[in-house]
């Protein structure tokens, strides 16, 4: 089917945009948003998927404000025409590609409403792709970018209406294969006979740049996948620019050290050492403020896992509170961590704040975990 997409110059195989150049059920296109409040505050995180072979659209909402995380998940049966990003009361807006975007939300269910801006400080940074294969088979084949901004506009939780203005936040688009959906049938692969993952990522906003980190990383610790690098922060989204930042620096090397809260796959902290291309050294030491669940935006979430088929149009809500429940539960071990940062750069010192995202299963050598869920058996470094 044709569609407005089609009438701009961006096709990548000889088919309409709606008609994916794979044939695999499991590839999607997604976004994905956060904000926070530098105190604490506040922690928000927004997703929405499109995946079109399973005919999924589904988006999530989730706030977490006075130690309660507030969540809202909806899905429906994807529209063909690709501009159309709204789920029941959830609406996406790209209103400047690269550099605006516009969330909102009004659901009387789950009490949350919010009509918030993203405002880009920072070019997009393209990671790393992410390759994955289960034996033979391509499981995961994704290409991502990060970008950083500020968030303005206002948030309303049970009635309780928030004003957010300037507060720090970061996106990323990704898009490819990937696990999702309905689980297969046939024979099980190797990762479903003995799923391992080790995976972290840290985007930090600080005044005048921003750095990235993220790995995933083997049972005994070695990187599959590394990336770090540091970028310009703008204060006028006018001059940031087009296209990769010519400013950008990769590091050469990274490592993540992650203090583990005894008996959890939680961190209580960490540190980041990394050296630039002219062997100077970066330090980055992070301390958590709040901890969301990643389940609140649908990941490994039994009822709103992404690309379920829900029906036409399904809508619903919860509400989570991290010191109640079971941190070795396995839809409880994937974690964004608002934290504190401190960056030691050769060009001085700065405070900033971000994410530590961690998700880990299996056995990780450096972390001390040697079965599918064991806990940290002291406060130790990975």
């Amino acid at each position: 089917m044709i569609t407005l997409l089609d009438d701009y110059a961006i096709h990548q195989s000889p088919e309409p945009v709606s008609r994916p150049a794979t044939s695999d059920r499991n590839f999607y296109d997604r976004w994905y948003f956060s904000g926070f409040a530098a105190d604490g505050r506040f922690f928000f995180a927004a997703a929405l998927g499109l995946y079109p072979q399973r005919r999924v659209l589904d988006a999530h909402f989730t706030v977490l404000v006075d130690g309660v995380q507030h969540c809202f998940h909806g899905s429906r049966r994807a529209p063909l025409e690709r501009t159309e990003m709204q789920v029941g009361p959830f609406v996406l807006d790209v209103e400047q590609p690269m550099r605006v975007h516009r969330l909102r939300l009004d659901d009387a269910a789950s009490g949350l409403a919010c009509d918030l801006r993203f405002t880009a400080r920072s070019a997009p940074s393209e990671e790393p792709p992410s390759r994955l294969y289960d034996e033979d088979r391509l499981l995961m084949h994704t290409t991502r970018f990060v970008q950083f901004g500020c968030w303005d506009g206002e948030l309303c939780v049970d009635g309780r209406h928030v004003a957010v203005s300037a507060a720090m936040g970061v996106r990323d688009r990704s898009w490819g294969i990937r696990p999702c959906g309905e689980p297969e049938g046939g024979a099980p692969g190797l990762l479903q006979r003995a799923p391992v993952v080790y995976w972290a990522w840290v985007p930090l906003n600080f005044d005048d740049c921003c750095t990235q980190f993220n790995t995933f990383e083997d049972p005994q610790g070695r990187p599959t996948q590394l990336a770090a690098v540091v970028q310009p922060a703008y204060a006028d989204p006018g001059s940031i620019p087009a296209g990769r930042d010519p400013g950008q620096r990769e590091m050469r090397d990274a490592v993540l050290r992650v203090h583990w809260k005894l008996g959890t796959r939680h961190p209580s902290g960490g540190t980041i050492t990394m050296r630039d291309d002219v062997g100077a050294h970066w330090r980055i030491e992070l301390r958590p403020l709040a901890t969301l669940l990643t389940k609140g935006i649908g990941y490994q979430h039994a009822e709103w896992g992404h690309g379920l088929w829900k029906g036409e149009l399904a809508l619903g809500h919860e509400r989570l509170r991290l010191d109640e429940l079971d941190p070795l539960r396995a839809d409880h071990v994937h974690v964004h961590q608002l934290v504190r940062a401190h960056l030691r750069a050769p060009d001085g010192e700065r405070t900033g704040v971000g994410i530590l995202e961690t998700m880990c299963f299996g056995p990780h050598a450096p972390s001390g975990f040697k079965s599918f869920l064991d806990g940290a058996t002291a406060e130790g470094t990975a």
